[in-house]
C-alpha cells in the first residue's frame, strides 16, 4: 500500500469522527464499572453485610469486565465492532434490569459479573478498534477513547446520586437499563465501516519493525505487560473503589466521596490526554513508566492527610498522576504487535489490568475488615505499585528506549 493511500485511511477526517462516536459510546457504556462505587454504602446497609462482602460485588463486576475485554476483543477481530457493541448493549440493559430485583447480596454479586461483561465492550474492544484508524496520532486517539471510562466515572456518580436519593439503588438500575439500550444500540451502527485490508498491512509493517527492536516475542511481551498491569491496578483500585466508603468512615458522607471520585476521574481525563501526547512523542513504554511512578507518589500522599480539603486535593493529584497508565498498555500492544491480533492482545492486557482492579478492590475491603482502617490497604497498594515499576523499568532497558517508528 502506498503512503498516500494509507494517509487517506489513517488519521483522516473519518478517523476523528469515528473517535468521537467511540468516546460517546464509552462514556455511556462504562457506567457499569462505576455504579457499584456509588451504591456500595446503600447495599451494605440493606443487606447488613461487611465491607469485604460488599466489595465482592465490585470484584465480580471487574472479573466480568476482564472476561469481556478478552472475549469481546476476540469477537471484534472476527466479527467487527458493531455486532459486539450491539450484543453488549442488549446484554448490559438486561443485566441492570434483572439486578434491580436481586433478593440477596449473593444474587446481586453474580449478576454483576454479567454487568461487567457487557460493560467491557465499551473499553478494550473500542480502544482496539480505534487504534486501527490512526498511526501518527495513535497515542492521543487511544487516550481519548479511553477517557470515556473516566468521563463515565466523573459524570455518572453525580447523576446517579440524585436518582438514588429519590428511588434507591434499585431505581438507579432500572434507569440504567433503559438508558444503556436506548443510547448505545443506535450509536454502534455509526461504526459500520471496516478498515481496508491494505491499511492494516501498512500498520503491520511498522509494528514488525518495532517488534524486532524490542527483543521480545509478542507472547512474552503480552505476559509481561499483563503482570505489570495487575500490579499497577491493584494500587489504582484502592482510592477509586473505596474513596466513597473512606469518606463515610471519616464522617464526610457518601455525597462528598462521590464528589472526590468525580474530581479524581476528571483529573484522570486530563492525565490521559497529556499521556496521549507523550505516547506519540516518547512511545508507550516511557509514558507507562512515568505514569506508574507518579501514581505511587500520589498514593503516599493519602497516608498523612485526612482533612476534607486535603483529601480533595490528594484525590485530584491521584487522578492527574494515573490516568494515562491503562491507555499506555494498549498503545504498547499496537506498537509492537500485528493489527490482526489487536482485539485479542489488547483485550488480554486490559483483562489483566481489570483483574488487578478486582483483586485490589477486594483486598482493600478485606484489609479494612481485618485492621479497622484503610492505612494498611494504602500500603498494600504501594507495594504492588513497586512491582509494576520494576517490570516496566526492565522492559524499558530491554527495548533500549525504542521510539515508535514514523508512520
Amino acid at each position: 500500500m502506498s503512503a498516500s493511500s494509507s494517509d487517506a485511511t489513517h488519521d483522516s477526517a473519518y478517523s476523528w469522527l469515528r473517535l468521537g462516536v467511540s468516546l460517546a459510546i464509552a462514556t455511556i457504556g462504562n457506567v457499569g464499572m462505576w455504579v457499584v462505587v456509588v451504591i456500595l454504602p446503600a447495599v451494605e446497609a440493606e443487606f447488613a453485610a461487611g465491607r469485604g462482602e460488599v466489595s465482592l460485588v465490585y470484584t465480580l463486576t471487574m472479573l466480568g469486565f476482564a472476561a469481556g475485554n478478552l472475549l469481546i476483543g476476540r469477537a471484534v477481530d472476527r466479527l467487527g465492532v458493531v455486532r459486539a457493541l450491539a450484543g453488549a448493549a442488549v446484554g448490559l440493559s438486561a443485566s441492570f434490569a434483572v439486578a434491580s430485583l436481586s433478593p440477596s447480596l449473593t444474587v446481586l454479586a453474580v449478576l454483576h459479573f454479567a454487568v461487567g461483561f457487557g460493560t467491557a465492550a465499551s473499553f478494550g474492544p473500542l480502544i482496539a478498534d480505534i487504534s486501527h484508524w490512526f498511526l501518527k496520532r495513535r497515542g492521543i486517539a487511544v487516550a481519548i477513547a479511553a477517557c470515556g471510562n473516566y468521563l463515565a466515572g466523573a459524570i455518572w456518580p453525580i447523576l446517579l446520586a440524585d436518582i438514588m436519593a429519590e428511588a434507591g439503588w434499585r431505581g438507579v438500575y432500572l434507569a440504567l437499563a433503559a438508558i444503556t439500550l436506548s443510547l448505545m444500540l443506535p450509536l454502534s451502527f455509526f461504526l459500520r465501516r471496516r478498515l481496508p485490508a491494505a491499511a492494516a498491512a501498512h500498520a503491520d509493517a511498522a509494528a514488525a519493525e518495532r517488534a524486532l527492536s524490542s527483543g521480545f516475542s509478542p507472547r512474552t511481551l503480552a505476559w509481561l505487560l499483563a503482570l505489570a498491569g495487575i500490579g499497577c491496578c491493584v494500587a489504582m483500585s484502592m482510592p477509586q473503589v473505596h474513596i466513597v466508603a473512606y469518606c463515610v468512615d471519616l464522617g464526610y458522607g457518601p455525597a462528598v466521596g462521590a464528589e472526590m471520585l468525580s474530581l479524581m476521574l476528571m483529573g484522570g481525563v486530563v492525565s490521559r490526554l497529556v499521556s496521549g501526547v507523550l505516547m506519540d512523542r516518547l512511545g508507550g513504554v516511557v509514558t507507562l513508566l512515568i505514569g506508574s511512578t507518579l501514581q505511587m507518589i500520589a498514593l503516599f500522599l493519602y497516608l498523612p492527610y485526612t482533612g476534607l480539603v486535603s483529601l480533595y486535593t490528594v484525590s485530584l493529584i491521584f487522578g492527574l498522576a494515573q490516568g494515562g497508565i491503562v491507555p499506555s498498555y494498549a498503545v504498547i500492544v499496537r506498537e509492537y504487535m500485528p493489527a490482526r491480533e489487536a482485539g485479542a492482545r489488547v483485550g488480554f492486557v486490559i483483562m489483566a489490568t481489570i483483574v488487578g482492579m478486582a483483586l485490589g478492590g477486594w483486598m482493600s475491603g478485606w484489609i479494612y475488615d481485618a485492621t479497622g482502617s484503610y492505612r494498611a490497604a494504602f500500603l498494600n497498594g504501594i507495594a504492588w505499585n513497586l512491582l509494576n515499576i520494576g517490570i516496566v523499568a526492565m522492559l524499558l532497558l530491554r527495548t533500549r528506549r525504542a521510539r515508535p517508528v514514523p508512520a
